[in-house]
């Protein structure tokens, strides 16, 4: 993985540029110290990493403003970070950039109970949404396993998932305004407050949701509420075979039925888990699937009925369903604990996200157990069986020479094969750094030089966030030149204003 070579020019000015920063957001939250900047290396990827030129905390959109604007003046590049628990590098620093942490941006501005949207800075983390909300009865959905500490800025920016965007869906489905700087120095608001507030307008919510940082730098977000689940008991279901449960996938889904949740793991990480939690797995269990069904009670009862016919047709060997909160949020606990225990089995690993149609769960799987005999490495399996976005984890030593080159091998692999089988690269994680050098595996080249189109659109001097997302620079001072030949410019008998 190469990064754009840093400017020389720039980071000799470090010093002079720190001190126009400064005025802006205040001394002690410009921090140009080698020490106080090595802990902003990287992101929730260990793998890559960079020291920041000069990192700053802004505290206010006018803030944000001052600065993009003092660096667009110097022509210094903008890397965009919430609480740096991206996984794909999306918030990987440059040597030659500013590092741009809104985790001072952290208030509640509003919570709109009778229209069921709240006002947030980018810089809330996502669970502290649903607790402010908890007490109308309402919450926030969308759920990434990092929701304790990943901000809401950062989950826009990467169109963040989780466990419950199955049945209602992800981040772009819950947000219905953005306040965003652009590079320009421009403030531009969308939506509104309210649901509804964008219909009629370009669709520019839909499009900085997910766009990595590229685009703008979003600073507040209005998000949809929704009203608490009366009632939620999850299931646990025991197989043999990994087949036999992604076999039980399809037939849930095909049978209309559409969990809160469907989460897949594996028998090593079950195995990492029960090492934690002192609890033991039948052994002849190969994967578990939990299924998580929500609505008034008499719904769910029904529903745990068919789902457990389901179950048993697939050749379930042990079913479960909670009864008391309690008993839900135990068994949950393995799933929310799953990639802490398999950090403690293995020295490193690495996490990928491709997606793929349901169908192909068996496929995908039987082509990973290939890989990770190809490439000498251990691998588990945890993932949103629901909706086919896998999270392979693969395990490696970094201290051994050649076990990283192998482990991204291994996982590029894997995404190569999820784009084979009709998926794509990335469910929830972004593309970042880490699938940078895959678009191509994707995307035909129009393809991406249409959306460099719209990045030079936003970004003509390419500052914002660098070197992530395209294989190769934007190169926005071509667009839109006039070509002639031969003494005649394209399309001559064109009236041209």
């Amino acid at each position: 993985m190469r990064m754009p070579d840093p400017d020389q020019g720039v980071i000799a000015r470090r010093g002079a540029l720190a001190a126009r920063l400064r005025a802006i957001v205040g001394a002690q939250w410009v921090l140009d110290d080698e020490a106080e900047r090595r802990p902003y290396r990287c992101d929730g990827i260990t793998a890559y990493q960079a020291t920041p030129l000069l990192v700053v905390l802004p505290a206010s959109t006018a803030e944000i403003r001052a600065v993009l604007a003092v660096c667009r003046e110097q022509g210094v590049k903008i890397v965009p970070r919430g609480s740096g628990t991206s996984l794909s590098g999306g918030a990987l620093p440059l040597e030659d950039g500013v590092l741009l942490v809104t985790s001072r941006l952290c208030a509640i501005v509003a919570m709109d109970v009778e229209n069921r949207v709240a006002r947030v800075q980018c810089g809330v983390p996502n669970i502290r949404i649903s607790e402010a909300a908890r007490p109308f009865g309402l919450c926030y959905m969308p759920d990434p396993s990092s929701q304790m500490i990943s901000t809401i800025g950062g989950n826009v920016a990467e169109n963040s998932g989780g466990v419950h965007c199955l049945k209602y869906g992800m981040t772009s489905n819950h947000v219905v305004g953005l306040e965003a700087v652009l590079m320009s120095g421009e403030v531009i608001r969308l939506g509104g407050g309210f649901q509804g507030a964008a219909d009629g307008e370009l669709d520019l919510i839909g499009l900085l949701t997910g766009s990595e940082g590229l685009l703008a730098v979003v600073t507040e977000i209005t998000v949809r509420l929704v009203p608490l689940p009366e009632a939620a008991r999850v299931m646990s279901m025991s197989f043999a075979s990994v087949e036999d449960a992604c076999r039980c996938v399809g037939a849930i889904i095909g049978a209309g039925i559409i969990p809160a949740g469907l989460e897949f793991m594996d028998r090593k990480v079950l195995n990492a888990v029960a090492s934690l939690l002192r609890e033991e797995h039948d052994p002849r269990t190969a994967a578990l699937l939990l299924c998580e069904l929500d609505g008034t009670a008499a719904e769910i009862d029904a529903l745990i009925e068919r789902v457990r016919g389901l179950a048993e047709q697939a050749g379930a060997i042990d079913i479960r369903a909670s009864r008391t909160e309690e008993e839900r949020e135990r068994i949950w606990r393995s799933r929310k604990l799953a990639f802490s225990a398999i950090g403690k089995m293995c020295k490193d690993y690495y996490c990928t996200d491709g997606t793929i149609p349901r169908n192909r769960l068996p496929d995908i799987l039987d082509r990973m157990a290939e890989l990770s005999r190809t490439y000498g490495l251990d691998y588990a399996n945890c993932f949103h069986a629901g909706d086919g976005n896998l999270h392979p984890i693969i395990m490696y030593d970094a201290a051994r020479p050649g076990d990283l080159d192998k482990a991204e091998a291994f996982g590029a692999d894997v995404l190569r094969a999820c784009v084979d089988m009709g998926g794509v690269l990335s469910g929830e994680h972004g593309v970042g750094v880490e699938k940078r050098d895959l678009m191509t595996h994707q995307f035909a080249p129009a393809d991406l030089r249409q959306q460099q189109v719209l990045k030079c659109a936003f970004d003509p001097e390419e500052l914002l966030n660098p070197g992530k997302v395209f294989p190769s620079p934007c190169r926005c001072a071509e667009f839109g030149r006039m070509h002639v030949r031969g003494g005649e410019m394209r399309f001559p008998d064109i009236p041209r204003f």
